[in-house]
């Protein structure tokens, strides 16, 4: 039986997806529903994505219904995290303590990320904290 990745995409990833077409993050979004891997999200990481991308809409060319639309279709699609034990403090970035919470109750494979220095703290509880083309790479979705 293959493995299936836990995987947890930081909202600069998603933000990213949504400003280009091209790039890693793009392609990453465009098969997020993939077999091989589970999106994982909490309320605190859900209410960043909204925060972020409602701020962003108008340089997205985006309603805020349409930024309600893709976090619907995110949810559609992961799996949901009540976050009741806190790991804090244990980031630079107190701002990013939800992520390590989220990636540890989820027992994620690993953080996706454009912020892989603030987040390396959870790489010793074995969480791989890559960007959106380095998780292609790994899943071979594009070459090394």
């Amino acid at each position: 039986m293959q493995h299936i990745y836990q995987i947890v995409v930081d909202t600069n990833v998603l933000l990213s997806s949504l400003k280009s077409n091209a790039g890693a993050s793009y392609k990453l979004f465009s098969i997020l529903n993939d077999r091989r891997w589970q999106v994982n999200v909490s309320t605190a990481l859900l209410y960043e994505y909204e925060e972020i991308l409602k701020n962003a809409s108008n340089d997205l060319g985006l309603t805020l219904q349409e930024v309600d639309l893709a976090i619907a279709a995110i949810c559609n699609i992961a799996n949901f995290h009540p976050i009741f034990f806190l790991w804090r403090p244990m980031l630079k970035d107190a701002d990013d303590e939800f992520l390590s919470d989220l990636a540890l109750k989820a027992q994620a494979d690993f953080i996706i990320t454009y912020n892989q220095k603030d987040l390396q703290a959870v790489e010793r509880f074995g969480i791989q904290v890559v960007t959106p083309k380095q998780f292609l790479q790994i899943v071979g979705e594009i070459e090394s």
